[in-house]
């Protein structure tokens, strides 16, 4: 496997912890296993943010720039719908 497949995995893979320590704190029903869910989900999302930056340095995870106005009519769109 080359170094940009295992990252990609690698991401995903921290991507779904980081759903499942979501998770975890928002249902904990003591304050110690909502704490401990919180640390975990932080360190995860620092682990997270470190590999897109890595990835996204090398060029491996590029992002689409979106036009300014798109951006005001999805805006538009929803603020008519609340």
């Amino acid at each position: 496997m080359q170094d940009k497949e295992l990252m990609e995995q690698e991401l995903l893979v921290i991507k779904g912890v980081c759903d499942l320590y979501q998770h975890g704190t928002i249902e904990s029903t003591t304050a110690e296993v909502h704490t401990a869910f919180k640390e975990a989900l932080n360190e995860s999302l620092d682990i997270q943010n470190k590999l897109y930056n890595l990835m996204s340095e090398k060029g491996w995870y590029t992002t689409n720039t979106v036009e300014q106005q798109k951006i005001a009519q999805t805006k538009q769109k929803f603020s008519q719908n609340s």
